[in-house]
């Protein structure tokens, strides 16, 4: 290591059936008590609280990995201490110990002692790459040959893990199935290991579950606990009370476990990291002094491992959605009534049976105050208008009682179709009683209504709740409204309507009710008093359509005869009926009074 250099950083590729890394600083010359600092870490180079290693005061320098993640990267960093001057030379090796073949163990690597401060890389990912590594250059930069050790410690054994087969259902549907599974036998003398396989992008935003169940007739009387430790990149495979614990000084995985008593163990994970998880199943036997080897006893469990979307489908409290942000794809619950939780089962808050029971009343019966404009509008002859709010009354009635979480839910369509319709009929509500109040011709009015009809068909498809679907079709039939009143008023001279009754008891009473019901449903509602703040928005707006909706055109009469008068050279028509307001001029012309 060059004086001007501070450290020095290698990386390793740890393959798979690996089961210690050992790290050795060899042949510190340079410097007194070889002043050097060892750190390793894995994944990602080391840092000031990683693994690490006083060469200053440990002979040999070595530092030793049990159990390593296999398929990765290890980084190795040899650092200066500070205030250390000069150049350093060292050696180091790394040596893997291959646990499927504890006689046989690959020869250490010697990462050259480069003063390029930059990772140096050792080995591939389809394996490792022996005896091709650069042999450490001496001080005065002269290569002299170093000897490999051949005589190395044999490792701890491991076990064969087996493998399971992917069958995709759906998305975040996954199948694991064993080979001779499901049912597997776990022997006495050593773990069954097996492996799941989750890819990248398409396996993370679901949830991994794993079942275990033990059959109990396979024991033989004997009082048998089969543990099961789930870990991520690495098995665990010890012998001793890791087995119980799933911990290790390095590692912590996830424990199961099934005995006589408790024959049935559930574990989910949500949004699981992908890779390679093995599962290590174990067999003990209780004894007075704790969990001891069993002998001659073959545990059979039935193993079912998957992969879903969401936990038990969120329940009947929930809704499971598949959700995007950042163009990452993932599953999660839309809980209800007040309940939550990964798969909505917490109910510390949850709606009691009552108070979904009063909350589905309110928002169904409150429907019952369009029964009042349904008989002012066949009263006054508007049946088409009459016919809308019957419509929008029967849907919003049965839409509400299927909308509702929790267990009081009744629904008599697909919840798509109930929810169209209710959206479409409060719009199409508001549209013909704007129009109506206008006093259009009939074929203007049917035209509108039919555009009307079709135009909000398009505008809910794209966007059933935004606000602009209430106030957009709102503003353009008052806009129509407002035309129309400004034309009749300047041709009459007269401000229309022209009774102060009508403004006073009808139309200022209407407005304000309707406008108070768009500033509760725009500004107040919430998810938590939409149950009555909804309810009172239906009341609101059915008060309102009653008072809106114009009276019923009076058919003109037979009128005495007026005096002749004469004019000068045309004809005067004078239609009285007209002039007070009463009908609209366009059907009134049959009935006009003419002088000449």
């Amino acid at each position: 290591m060059a004086p001007h250099n501070r450290s020095c950083l290698y990386k390793v590729f740890v393959p798979s059936y690996t089961s210690r890394v050992l790290v050795e600083v060899l042949r510190c010359r340079g410097a007194k008590g070889c002043p050097l600092w060892l750190r390793v870490r894995a994944k990602a180079p080391p840092l000031h609280n990683s693994t690490a290693l006083d060469c200053r005061e440990h002979a040999p320098c070595h530092l030793a990995l049990d159990l390593p993640f296999w398929q990765h990267w290890y980084y190795v960093l040899v650092e200066k201490h500070p205030g250390v001057l000069g150049t350093i030379s060292f050696q180091v090796t790394v040596q893997l110990t291959d646990c499927s073949r504890p006689i046989l163990a690959r020869p250490p690597f010697l990462p050259s002692s480069a003063s390029m401060n930059m990772p140096h890389s050792f080995g591939s990912m389809g394996g490792l790459a022996l005896g091709d590594s650069p042999l450490p250059a001496s001080p005065n930069g002269t290569k002299h040959p170093v000897p490999i050790p051949t005589a190395l410690p044999t490792g701890e054994q491991c076990w064969p893990v087996r493998p399971t087969l992917r069958n995709e259902l759906d998305t975040f549907s996954v199948h694991f199935y064993i080979f001779f599974g499901p049912n597997v036998s776990v022997p006495p003398d050593r773990p069954a290991v097996f492996v799941i396989n989750l890819l990248p992008v398409l396996d993370s935003g679901g949830v991994l579950n794993l079942e275990l169940r033990l059959n109990v007739s396979s024991l033989c009387g004997e009082n048998v606990t089969v543990f099961g430790c789930l870990n991520h990149e690495v098995p665990l495979m010890s012998a001793d009370n890791a087995s119980i614990t799933c911990k290790t000084e390095s590692l912590a995985g996830f424990l199961l476990s099934v005995n006589t008593t408790a024959s049935l163990s559930h574990l989910r994970i949500p949004y699981p990291q992908t890779g390679s998880w093995y599962l290590s199943l174990r067999s003990l036997c209780a004894t007075e002094h704790g969990f001891e080897t069993c002998t001659n006893v073959t545990a059979e469990v039935y193993l079912r491992a998957y992969l879903s979307p969401c936990i038990d489908d969120c329940g009947i409290y929930g809704q499971c959605k598949l959700l995007r942000t950042n163009n990452y794809l993932y599953a999660a619950c839309e809980c209800k009534a007040g309940w939550n939780g990964w798969g909505c089962t917490d109910n510390a808050e949850a709606f009691s049976y009552g108070f979904q029971l009063l909350s589905t009343l309110l928002l169904c019966l409150s429907n019952v105050m369009f029964v009042p404009p349904v008989a002012i509008a066949v009263r006054s002859h508007y049946l088409l208008e009459a016919a809308i709010y019957i419509f929008t009354m029967f849907f919003s009635t049965f839409y509400h009682a299927c909308d509702q979480p929790g267990i009081v839910v009744f629904c008599i369509m697909e919840y798509d179709v109930l929810q169209f319709c209710d959206f479409l009929g409060s719009l199409m509500s508001v549209w013909v009683t704007v129009i109506a109040m206008a006093r259009l011709q009939p074929m203007v009015k049917q035209v509108l209504y039919l555009l009307g009809a079709m135009l909000l068909s398009m505008a809910l498809q794209m966007d059933r709740h935004g606000l602009w679907n209430l106030l957009g079709p709102s503003l353009f039939a008052l806009g129509i409204m407002a035309i129309a009143w400004t034309a009749r008023t300047i041709r009459r001279r007269h401000c229309y309507p022209p009774t102060w009754k009508r403004w006073a008891f009808y139309l200022c009473p209407g407005v304000l009710i309707a406008a108070a019901a768009v500033l509760l449903y725009t500004f107040v509602e919430t998810e938590e008093n939409y149950f009555y703040i909804h309810s009172i928005w239906h009341l609101l707006i059915a008060g309102s359509v009653g008072f809106l909706l114009p009276p019923r055109a009076k058919s003109s009469g037979r009128l005495g005869s007026l005096p002749r008068r004469k004019g000068c050279g045309y004809q005067l028509c004078i239609n009285e009926q007209e002039e007070l307001g009463l009908v609209d001029p366009a059907v009134a012309s049959i009935n006009s009074i003419c002088t000449s």
